[in-house]
C-alpha cells in the first residue's frame, strides 16, 4: 500500500525546520571558529612577544660584554701595552650596566657614553627588554658583586683612586674567575627560551588542529546550508512560475469579468428600456382605468396592481442608473437652475407621500442660498427624492424636513448642503456600516413592507460624489435620522430684467420668418412684431421654413426648436447648407421654453446666430432686433394699450399667473387681443390633455415631452405660470417618473385650466368664452 503524499504545506514546514536547524548549527561552528582563532591569536602574540627574545638577547649582550671588559683587561694588565683607563673605564660601565639591567635595577649606574667603537655592536638593547636575574643564579651575582664593587674605586661613577696596571692586574683574577658562571647564565637561558617555544609552538599546533576540524565542519555545514538554500530557491522559483500563471489567468478572468460586466450593463440598459416601455403603457393604462366607474374591491384590486407595477418600475430604474454609474457612460448635463423653483417642485411631488402617513413636511431655504447655481437638476432632483421618500417610508409619525444650506469648504469654496431629518425609527450604529452597500436595507422588515431594490443610497452617493460631493448620515436607533447630501456649487447670476426700449430702433421694417408648430404663439410672436413695426411671416414646421426661405427673401428668421416634420436644428443646418449666399448668412435665432446651457450650444453649434428663451418678451426682442441691426432710426415705441393699464400685482394672487410676464406682455399687445390669445390657449387645453392622456396610454414618451413642450413655451409667453410649470414637470418627468405620476400631472393640468380661466378673469383680461362661461 503505497505511503499517503505529504501536503506541500507540511514539505515547506520541514524544509524551514532543516533550514533553521541548520543555520543555527552553523552559527554556532562559526563562534567556535571564532573562539579558537581568538586563542590562537593570543598564543601567536604570546610566542612571538618581543620580550622573550630580547631577554635572551641581553644574556647574551651581557657575556659579550663580559668576554670585552675580561679582554680590555687583560690588554690593561700587560706591562708591554700602554694602559688606556679611559676606555677600560667606558667597557666597565657598560658591562655594568647590562648587568643592572639583567637584575631589573636601572637606577644603579648612569648611563656612561661608549667609545664609537662599540656603537655598532648589538649591546643597544631596548628599554623594555627588562632581565632580572633569579635566586638560582645567587652565588654568581654575589661574585659579580664583589667585582664590582672593587673595580668601582677606580673605574665607578665617584671613582676613588685613579686607575693603574697594579689595580687592574689586583682584581684580574677576580674578573677571571667570572667567566664560567655567565656562561653558565647565557646557556641556561637559552634552554629556558627553547622550552618555553617548544611549548608555545605545540599549543599553536593543538589549536591549528582544533581550528581545521572545526573548519571542516564549518565547510560541511555551509555545504549542506548551500544545498537546502538552492533547494528553497528552486521551489520559489517553482512557486513564482506557479504564481505568474496565476497571476495571468487571473488578469484574463479579470478582463473576462470587466467585459462580461460591461456586457451585463449594456444588456440591463437594454432591457430595462425595452421593459420600461410596456411598462409606461401597462400603468398608464391602469391610471385610466382608475377614472372608470369601479367597485371598491376593483378598486382595491386596482391600487395593489398599480403599487406593484411602480415597485417594479423603480427597480428598473435602479438598475439602469446603477449600469449606467458602473459603465461610467452617466454624465452630468449642468445648467442653471433656480434652487426654489426646485425646492417647490420636490414639494409638490413629495408632499401627498407625507400626508398619506400623516407626516408634516417642511422645506426651508437659508437666504444665503444663491437664486441660480450650474448643477444638473434631474439628478439633484433624483438624490433629494430618494432621501425624502426614505424618511417619509421610514417615519411613523412627526415630521421630515429638508433644510437647504450654503456653507464653506475647508478650502474655502462654497457648497450646498440638503439636509433630509426625520423622526423615524433611526439607525443603529452596526448598520449604518452597511447602509451605503449594495442591496443593503437599514430595517429588512419595512422594508419588505414598503418595497426598494436596496440601490437607492448607493445610486444617490454615487451621484453626489459624481457631482464631486457626498453624503454623509448621522443616526441613532429610535431617535430618528439627518443624511446630508453635499455639493460644491457655482452661482450663477440672476438677469436683470431688460430696460424698457426707448424710442431708439431699427430704420425700417423688418421682414421676420417665424417658424412656429404652436397657433398661440404664433399670434403671440404677431403681435409683437407687429407692435415693434416689423412684418411676420409664420410656417408650421422646419420643412415649411427652409422652403419659404428659397422663396423670398426675409430679414430674420425665429426658429423654434421643437417642430413636426423638421426640428429647429434640422431646418438651421439645412438653410445653412444653400448654395445661394443670402439664403444661407439669414440671421437665424432660436425660440424655446429650455434654458439650458447645453441647449443654447446646440443652437450656436447647428450654425444659429442667437438664442430666445421663451417667454419672449417685448424687451428681449428689441434688444435681439437692436444687437443684431443697429439701432440708426427710429420705430414704433413699446407703450401701453390707451384703454387698458397693467394690472399691479395684489397680494394673495395665486401662482396660476405670472403677473410680470403679462404685464410685459401688455406693453406689446393690448388687453383685448392677449385676452382673446389666453381664451383660445384654454380653449386648446382640453385637446391637450386628450393628446397626454393617449402618450400615457401608449407608453409614449417622447409624445408627453413633445406636447408638454410645446404648451410650456405657450404658456409662459401668455404668463400662464400654473400650467407652465405642471408643463415643464410633464416634459423633465416624461422619461423617467412612473406612468401613474406622469398621469396625475395630467391630471394637474387639466384642473388647472378652469382655475387659470377664473384667475385671469379675476385680472379683467376675460375673452368671450370666459364671458360666456360666467354668465
Amino acid at each position: 500500500m503505497a505511503a499517503p503524499e505529504t501536503p506541500p504545506a507540511t514539505q515547506k514546514r520541514r524544509g524551514v525546520s532543516w533550514l533553521r536547524l541548520v543555520g543555527t548549527a552553523l552559527a554556532l561552528a562559526l563562534l567556535a571558529v571564532a573562539v579558537v582563532q581568538a586563542r590562537q591569536y593570543a598564543l601567536l602574540r604570546q610566542a612571538f612577544e618581543p620580550g622573550a627574545d630580547f631577554d635572551v638577547l641581553s644574556i647574551f649582550e651581557a657575556e659579550t660584554d663580559y668576554l670585552r671588559l675580561r679582554q680590555q683587561w687583560r690588554v690593561a694588565a700587560d706591562e708591554r701595552v700602554p694602559l688606556d683607563g679611559a676606555q677600560l673605564q667606558a667597557q666597565y660601565r657598560s658591562w655594568v650596566q647590562r648587568v643592572a639591567l639583567l637584575r631589573g635595577d636601572r637606577g644603579r649606574l648612569p648611563p656612561v657614553p661608549l667609545p664609537a667603537s662599540l656603537h655598532a655592536s648589538p649591546s643597544a638593547s631596548p628599554p623594555e627588554a627588562q632581565i632580572t636575574l633569579d635566586d638560582e643564579h645567587g652565588r654568581t651575582l654575589d661574585q659579580v658583586d664583589a667585582f664590582i664593587a672593587g673595580a668601582d674605586r677606580a673605574f665607578g661613577a665617584a671613582p676613588q683612586t685613579e686607575p693603574s696596571r697594579a689595580f687592574v692586574a689586583a682584581l684580574q683574577p677576580a674578573l677571571e674567575a667570572l667567566d664560567g658562571p655567565i656562561h653558565e647564565i647565557g646557556t641556561h637561558a637559552a634552554q629556558r627560551l627553547t622550552a618555553q617555544l617548544a611549548q608555545r609552538a605545540q599549543a599553536v599546533q593543538a589549536q591549528n588542529r582544533l581550528g581545521l576540524g572545526l573548519t571542516v565542519f564549518l565547510s560541511v555545514l555551509t555545504l549542506a546550508f548551500a544545498a537546502i538554500a538552492l533547494r528553497q530557491v528552486r521551489q520559489l522559483r517553482e512557486r513564482r512560475l506557479v504564481l505568474e500563471d496565476l497571476a495571468n489567468s487571473l488578469r484574463q478572468a479579470r478582463l473576462e469579468a470587466e467585459a462580461a460586466s460591461a456586457a451585463k450593463s449594456a444588456f440591463l440598459a437594454n432591457m430595462s428600456h425595452e421593459i420600461r416601455t410596456p411598462f409606461h403603457g401597462l400603468m398608464g393604462m391602469l391610471s385610466l382605468l382608475r377614472e372608470t366607474g369601479l367597485t371598491p374591491r376593483q378598486i382595491d384590486y386596482l391600487r395593489t396592481a398599480t403599487e406593484s407595477a411602480d415597485h417594479l418600475l423603480a427597480l428598473l430604474n435602479d438598475i439602469l442608473d446603477m449600469s449606467q454609474l458602473e459603465s461610467g457612460r452617466l454624465s452630468l448635463a449642468r445648467v442653471p437652475v433656480d434652487l426654489r423653483t426646485l425646492l417647490r417642485d420636490v414639494e409638490a411631488l413629495m408632499r401627498p407621500q407625507a400626508m398619506a402617513k400623516q407626516l408634516a413636511l417642511h422645506l426651508d431655504a437659508d437666504p444665503a442660498v444663491p437664486e441660480r447655481v450650474l448643477a444638473d437638476p434631474t439628478r439633484v432632483k433624483q438624490i433629494i427624492f430618494n432621501l425624502l421618500s426614505n424618511a417619509i417610508k421610514f417615519s411613523d409619525h412627526g415630521a421630515v424636513v429638508l433644510d437647504l444650506r450654503c456653507r464653506t469648504d475647508a478650502q474655502g469654496s462654497p457648497t450646498l448642503q440638503f439636509i433630509v431629518t426625520d423622526t423615524g425609527v433611526g439607525i443603529d450604529e452596526a448598520t449604518l456600516a452597511l447602509l451605503f452597500k449594495r442591496f443593503m436595507q437599514a430595517d429588512n422588515s419595512r422594508s419588505r413592507r414598503h418595497g426598494g431594490s436596496g440601490l437607492g443610497l448607493e445610486i444617490s452617493r454615487n451621484l453626489a460624489r459624481l457631482m464631486g460631493g457626498d453624503i454623509t448620515v448621522r443616526s441613532k436607533a429610535g431617535e430618528g435620522s439627518s443624511f446630508c447630501f453635499q455639493m460644491p456649487t457655482q452661482a450663477v447670476p440672476v438677469p436683470l430684467p431688460q430696460a424698457r426700449p426707448g424710442s431708439a430702433g431699427l430704420s425700417r421694417p423688418l421682414q421676420v420668418l417665424v417658424a412656429e408648430d404652436h397657433p398661440v404663439n404664433r399670434q403671440y410672436m404677431a403681435a409683437l412684431l407687429e407692435k415693434l413695426g416689423h412684418e411676420a411671416h409664420f410656417t408650421t414646421n422646419g420643412q415649411e421654413a427652409v422652403q419659404a426661405a428659397r422663396s423670398r427673401r426675409f430679414d430674420l428668421v425665429l426658429m423654434d426648436l421643437h417642430m413636426p416634420v423638421l426640428d429647429g436644428l434640422g431646418a438651421t443646418r439645412a438653410l445653412r447648407a444653400l448654395p445661394e449666399a443670402a439664403t444661407s448668412t439669414l440671421p437665424i435665432v432660436a425660440l424655446t421654453a429650455d434654458a439650458f446651457e447645453e441647449t443654447r450650444e446646440r443652437c450656436l453649434l447647428a450654425g444659429m446666430n442667437d438664442y430666445l428663451t421663451k417667454p419672449v418678451s417685448p424687451q428681449k426682442l428689441a434688444t435681439l432686433l437692436r444687437r443684431l441691426f443697429g439701432t440708426d432710426a427710429s420705430s414704433t415705441p413699446l407703450t401701453h394699450d390707451s384703454a387698458v393699464t397693467s394690472p399691479p400685482p395684489r397680494p394673495g394672487t395665486p401662482p396660476l399667473l405670472d403677473e410680470a410676464a403679462i404685464s410685459m406682455s401688455l406693453q406689446a399687445i393690448s388687453a383685448t387681443r392677449l385676452a382673446a390669445m389666453i381664451d383660445g390657449f384654454l380653449d386648446h387645453g382640453p385637446e391637450t390633455v386628450q393628446r397626454l392622456r393617449a402618450a400615457v396610454r401608449d407608453a409614449q414618451p417622447l409624445e408627453v415631452r413633445v406636447n408638454a413642450h410645446a404648451v410650456k413655451g405657450a404658456a409662459l409667453n401668455l404668463g400662464l405660470a400654473g400650467l407652465a410649470a405642471t408643463a415643464e414637470a410633464l416634459h423633465e418627468g416624461a422619461a423617467h417618473l412612473p406612468a401613474h405620476e406622469i398621469a396625475r400631472l395630467v391630471q394637474r393640468f387639466e384642473v388647472q385650466l378652469p382655475l387659470t380661466r377664473q384667475a385671469v378673469a379675476a385680472l379683467g383680461l376675460a375673452g368671450p368664452t370666459a364671458t360666456r362661461s360666467t354668465q
